[in-house]
């Protein structure tokens, strides 16, 4: 029996309104983009305190945070001193909760820097490292979030026989996600406040008919490389929420539903 368009509508878009959070395994079906803006703030390094919060901050406004870890702890330098990271515990708890969880290199190694086999040794244990601690971890879902954003064209034409995407410096506005994507471009600021530089990006984005956004940052407040106040990123992100044009999503979930 054919359903009333009205209906039919009422229906759609209450199963559309059941996948923002959390999102369901498996690729959302494709359709006409009611939204034009993409914005995904990418959280990397793994701050325990910091991302905690950070996913907080997502929940109470019914998002999913984009959250990439270092499989094997960071180094330690000025950027990460009196800053604990979190662990495996914590990042599956956060997955459950319906954040996003993606890998951001064994060490933070500058993959940039190595002989190919090296980088690539480094790339397959980081991804080892996930796919025995953080469940349900999937490579062929997964995106591949360069250290310091810095890769190779050999590190870029290998990496998606092993993930489906990677992020790397570039451009901070992507085309609306589209099928077969696998890179992704990016900024950050820092090492001071970075709000003023995803401020202006935004600023950006939103002069354009359409686009999507990828800003990097790291920490809140005092924590990480180019960090922002816990009160700016509640502020922005209401500030987002209240235009309609703008969807806010983690990167492999934007490729899930739209890129297919």
């Amino acid at each position: 029996m054919m359903l009333p368009r009205r209906t039919f509508l009422k229906i759609a878009s209450a199963s559309a309104a059941s996948l923002v959070f959390p999102m369901l395994s498996g690729a959302a079906e494709a359709a006409p983009p009611k939204k034009t803006h993409l914005v995904t703030l990418s959280f990397d390094d793994g701050f325990r305190k910091s991302f905690a919060r950070i996913a907080e901050i997502f929940e109470k406004r019914r998002l999913s945070a984009c959250l990439n870890i270092v499989a094997a702890g960071l180094p330690e330098d000025a950027y990460i001193k009196n800053s604990p990271l979190g662990d495996f515990t914590l990042w599956n708890e956060l997955k459950q909760r319906g954040h996003e969880i993606m890998p951001h290199g064994y060490r933070h190694e500058n993959l940039a820097r190595l002989p190919l086999d090296q980088a690539q040794d480094l790339v397959r244990r980081c991804l080892g490292v996930f796919a025995e601690k953080l469940g349900g971890f999937d490579p062929k879902q997964a995106v591949f979030n360069f250290p310091y954003n810095a890769s190779t064209p050999e590190l870029e034409r290998w990496l998606p026989t092993q993930v489906r995407a990677f992020r790397t410096g570039g451009g901070a506005i992507n085309p609306w996600p589209r099928s077969g994507q696998a890179k992704l471009t990016c900024v950050s600021s820092g090492p001071g406040n970075c709000e003023a530089a995803i401020d202006r990006e935004l600023a950006r984005l939103l002069a354009r008919p359409s686009g999507w956004l990828v800003f990097n940052t790291h920490g809140l407040d005092e924590e990480g490389w180019g960090p922002i106040r816990a009160s700016y990123l509640e502020a922005l992100l209401d500030r987002l929420l209240a235009r309609e044009s703008v969807e806010i999503l983690p990167a492999g979930r934007a490729l899930a539903k739209y890129a297919v």
